[in-house]
């Protein structure tokens, strides 16, 4: 049976993707933030006659991810997708700005940083059980990074902050794919779909225009079938993210500038 580990699987597009695979036969590792939730989570996904262990770490510690790393590498020495799923919102309208445990800017530590120190931990598993595939839940709402302040101290606004998070994972992703070409594992970005019915758009005071269920076919459809690498998808179909995430300059100032921010 194909492993899964999905992050943010407690709500939203992270649940509804859990209970597919689960009931596709995936041994489904559920990640979440609160214990209670997690452990009612894999009872659930249990209760539907499938395989499922949960996982718990707060994303925005960047010691928690990598801590999350080792606990699934050591419990599951076969892991045949990621799903970075896990993220946090532009926020309430008006809201300030916030740190990560690490003072980090918030958005850019849960969206951006987390996922990247997780993928760069859990390679060795990925490699070990291509093929393999990681799926990072990207966004259409992409904004360039400032390098002279990638953290966003200056003009704050939450909906930036998660525009220049999810362009950079965007960038990364592509960088990542020719990092691993050959390797046997795929990397792939994606907007699943716009403004979907979840916690995160309500309380930026969004009416969702989507369901779930409609991001979720196309998270879905790249954990299940080859899709290839490198690539950004609108949905379910092959698009083109932010042109800027295509450079090779900009990549090499990002793949800097998140070595030093995760301190490697």
């Amino acid at each position: 049976m194909p492993t899964v580990l999905i992050t943010g699987a407690t709500s939203g597009l992270g649940r509804h993707i859990a209970f597919e695979l689960v009931r596709s036969g995936y041994v489904v590792l559920a990640h979440g933030r609160d214990r209670g939730r997690t452990d009612r989570l894999v009872a659930e996904l249990r209760a539907e006659g499938g395989e499922a262990h949960g996982f718990v770490a707060d994303l925005a510690s960047l010691a928690r991810v990598r801590r999350l790393a080792d606990e699934v590498a050591a419990a599951h020495p076969r892991l045949d997708v990621l799903v970075n799923n896990a993220g946090v919102g532009a926020g309430p309208r008006g809201a300030g700005r916030e740190v990560s445990a690490d003072g980090h800017e918030l958005r850019l530590a849960v969206n951006y940083l987390a996922p990247v120190a997780l993928t760069r931990a859990l390679l060795p598993t990925l490699r070990a059980s291509a093929p393999s595939r990681v799926v990072n839940v990207g966004s259409a709402g992409q904004e360039p990074l400032d390098f002279d302040d990638p953290e966003l101290i200056r003009g704050y606004g939450g909906v930036s902050a998660y525009c220049r998070s999810k362009f950079a994972l965007a960038a990364h992703t592509f960088a990542l794919a020719e990092e691993l070409a050959g390797s046997g594992v795929s990397v792939n970005v994606l907007h699943p779909a716009t403004y979907m019915d979840t916690a995160m758009v309500r309380e930026a005071g969004v009416s969702p225009w989507s369901t779930v269920a409609d991001g979720a076919a196309a998270v879905l459809a790249l954990v299940t079938q080859e899709s290839g690498t490198g690539r950004y998808f609108d949905g379910t179909s092959p698009a083109r993210a932010h042109t800027e995430a295509y450079d090779r300059d900009v990549r090499k100032r990002l793949e800097a500038t998140t070595d030093q921010l995760l301190g490697s």
